[in-house]
C-alpha cells in the first residue's frame, strides 16, 4: 500500500525527508530517539523534545509504504531505549564470567524488542494519516501513547523510559496528580510535537496556542507546590540506614558480615535530632544474606541495635508446604521484641532476574545460563501493612516502583508509600536516577510521601508532591533521620487511574480515523 502525495508534500521538511532516502531516515530516527533520552535523569534536558518530536511526525509524513514508517519508528524507538536503557549491562557484569557474553540481549535485545511497540504504532499512525501537519501530531502521539500503554502491560510490562518521565525535574510533574504517567506523556507529545510542526506549516495561531497551553501548565505546577515549609509536628521520624554493599560483594562470605555490622552500627547512632530516638528504622531490599525469619538472634541482635524502634528491611523469606520450600523476596519487620510481624511479598518479579519465563525454550535456543538463574516465587499483590505506632503504608520492593498501577492494594488509602530497593543492579550513572524519578512520579500521582530505602543509594524521603526532604547520595553509606512528610489530598489519578490517558487516545484515534474516511471518500468522488 502506498500513499497518494499530497501537494503540501512536495515542499517543506517532509519533501527534504523523503529525498534523503529510507536509511538516512533511519539514521536520523535514531538520533531523534537519541536527542529524546537527554531529558532523563540524569541530563535532565527535556528541551530537546520540541525537535525530537516534530522530526518524528515528519519521519512518518515522509514514508511512502506502511513498512518505512514501522522502520522509522522502529529506529527512533531504538534510539530511545539503546541510549535510555544502557545501564542494564551494568547488571551483566556483576557475575561477569557466566553473563557478560549474554549482555547484548540486554543492551540492545531489549531495546530491539520495545521498538517493536513503537513501530507498530508509526505504521498504524501511517495507514491513518491525515492531511495537514497540526492533525498529524495528535494522529502520531495518540498511536503512540497506546503502545506505551501496551509496553508497560504485555508480557508483564516495562513501563521505564515513559516520555513524561523525561519531565521529572520541571514543574509538569505536578500534572501526574491528575493525568498520570501515560497521560502526561500524551500531553508532553502534543505540545512539544505542535510547536515546530505547526510553524512549519504556517499555522503561527496554532503554534502560539500550544506554547501557551505549555506556559499555563508550567505556572500551574509551579503554583501548585507549597512555598511554605510543610507541619511535620507530630509525624513519625524515620531513619533510612543505607549499607552500600557492591553487588559483587554483596554475597561475598568474607564481605557480607562487614555490610550487616555497618547496618547495626547505623541503626544504634544516637538521633542527629532533638527529638528522641526514631521510630523506624529501615533498612534496603535484601539487606541481609540470610532468611532473617528463621535466625530469630539475629533478629534480637537488629531489634537491640533499633533501640525500641520497629525495624524494616529486605530478606529472603521461606514459605514451607510440606516437602516443598518457596522463597519470596520479602520486607520484613523485625519488632522492638525481636520476633517477626507484618511482612509483605513482592508480588511482581524481574522477569530473567527473579525468575525465568519459558525456561525449556531458553535451554533449547542454548542459554543455559539464564534458564539456571532465578527462582523466587511471588506474593499476592499489592498490599499495605500496619506496623504499631506507625501511619498505615503501601509496601513496594524494588521494580514494582515502575508500575504507577500497582502501588496501592485494596482496602483504604494508605497514608504513605514505602519502598525498598537495591540499585546496585543498575550500576551508578542513569538506572539509579531513572528509579528515583519514577519514585517521584507514585509520589505524585497518589498525593503520598514516600519513604525509600536503596542499598547503594539514592536513599531519600519524599514529600506528596515528589520533593526530597533529604538523601543519602549514591556509593556511600550512612544513614538519614527524616520526619515523614504528612500526606496529600486524594488525587484525581489515584482513583481514575490510566482510564482518562485511555480514553484520550482513543477519542484521539477514532476522530483521525473518521477524518481519513471522509477525506478518502471526498477523493472518490472527486476521481469520479
Amino acid at each position: 500500500m502506498e500513499r497518494v502525495l499530497e501537494p503540501s508534500a512536495s515542499v517543506g521538511p517532509v519533501a527534504r525527508f523523503r529525498a534523503l532516502g529510507r536509511w538516512w531516515r533511519m539514521l536520523i530516527g535514531l538520533v531523534a530517539g537519541a536527542v529524546l533520552t537527554l531529558g532523563h535523569a540524569p541530563v535532565d534536558l527535556p528541551w530537546g523534545f520540541f525537535l525530537a518530536v516534530p522530526i518524528m511526525v515528519w519521519l512518518v509524513a515522509a514514508a511512502e509504504t506502511w513498512r518505512q514508517a514501522a522502520w522509522a519508528g522502529w529506529s527512533v524507538a531504538f534510539g530511545y531505549f539503546v541510549t535510555g536503557l544502557h545501564w542494564l549491562g551494568h547488571a551483566f557484569l556483576v557475575d561477569a564470567e557466566k553473563f557478560a557474553l549474554l549482555m547484548p540481549l540486554g543492551v540492545a535485545g531489549l531495546p530491539a524488542f520495545l521498538g517493536l511497540f513503537w513501530a507498530l504504532a508509526f505504521a498504524l499512525a501511517w495507514r491513518f494519516w491525515p492531511r495537514g501537519g497540526v492533525a498529524q501530531v495528535p494522529a502520531l502521539a495518540a498511536w503512540l501513547m497506546l503502545a506505551e500503554l501496551a509496553r508497560g502491560h504485555v508480557l508483564t510490562g516495562f513501563p521505564w523510559a515513559l516520555p513524561a518521565y523525561a519531565w521529572t525535574e520541571t514543574p509538569l510533574l505536578q500534572a501526574a496528580s491528575w493525568a498520570g504517567p501515560y497521560g502526561l506523556s500524551l500531553i508532553v507529545l502534543l505540545l512539544a510535537g505542535w510547536p515546530l510542526v505547526a510553524m512549519a506549516a504556517r499555522r503561527w495561531a496554532v503554534a502560539g496556542a500550544t506554547l501557551a497551553v505549555f506556559a499555563a501548565l508550567w505556572a500551574w505546577g509551579m503554583a501548585r507546590v507549597p512555598e511554605a515549609p510543610q507541619n511535620l509536628e507530630g509525624q513519625p521520624l524515620i531513619r533510612i540506614v543505607q549499607p552500600n554493599a557492591p553487588q559483587h560483594m554483596k554475597w561475598d562470605p568474607q564481605h557480607a558480615p562487614v555490610f550487616y555490622r555497618r547496618l547495626l552500627a547505623h541503626s544504634a547512632e544516637p538521633a542527629e535530632s532533638v527529638s528522641g530516638r526514631p521510630d523506624l528504622i529501615l533498612w534496603p531490599e535484601m539487606a541481609v544474606t540470610f532468611p532473617v525469619a528463621d535466625y530469630p538472634e539475629a533478629a534480637a541482635q537488629i531489634a537491640e541495635a533499633a533501640a525500641g524502634a520497629p525495624v524494616i528491611l529486605g530478606s529472603f523469606h521461606p514459605e514451607r508446604s510440606g516437602p516443598e520450600t518457596e522463597w519470596l523476596n520479602a520486607l520484613v519487620t523485625v519488632i522492638p521484641d525481636g520476633t517477626i510481624g507484618p511482612r509483605y511479598d513482592k508480588h511482581h518479579l524481574v522477569p530473567f532476574g527473579e525468575y525465568m519465563p519459558m525456561k525449556e525454550v531458553m535451554s533449547a535456543i542454548g542459554l543455559q545460563q539464564l534458564a539456571q538463574h532465578g527462582g523466587l516465587s511471588a506474593g499476592t499483590g499489592p498490599a499495605a501493612l500496619s506496623v504499631a505506632g506507625l501511619p498505615r503504608f503501601a509496601a513496594t520492593v524494588c521494580y514494582e516502583m515502575i508500575f504507577p498501577h500497582q502501588i496501592i492494594g485494596p482496602g483504604p488509602r494508605p497514608d504513605w508509600i514505602l519502598t525498598i530497593t537495591n540499585d546496585a543492579w543498575f550500576g551508578g550513572f542513569a538506572g539509579p536516577q531513572q528509579h528515583l524519578a519514577q519514585a517521584k512520579f507514585r509520589a505524585v500521582e497518589q498525593g503520598l510521601p514516600v519513604a525509600r530505602a536503596a542499598n547503594t543509594g539514592i536513599s531519600t524521603i519524599l514529600d506528596s508532591y515528589g520533593r526530597m526532604q533529604a538523601q543519602l547520595s549514591l556509593h556511600r553509606d550512612g544513614y538519614l533521620d527524616q520526619r515523614l512528610p504528612p500526606a496529600g489530598p486524594k488525587t484525581i489519578y489515584s482513583f481514575s487511574g490510566n482510564f482518562p490517558a485511555l480514553l484520550a487516545c482513543g477519542l484521539l484515534i477514532f476522530v483521525t480515523i473518521r477524518n481519513n474516511s471522509r477525506r478518502n471518500a471526498f477523493d472518490n468522488c472527486d476521481a469520479r
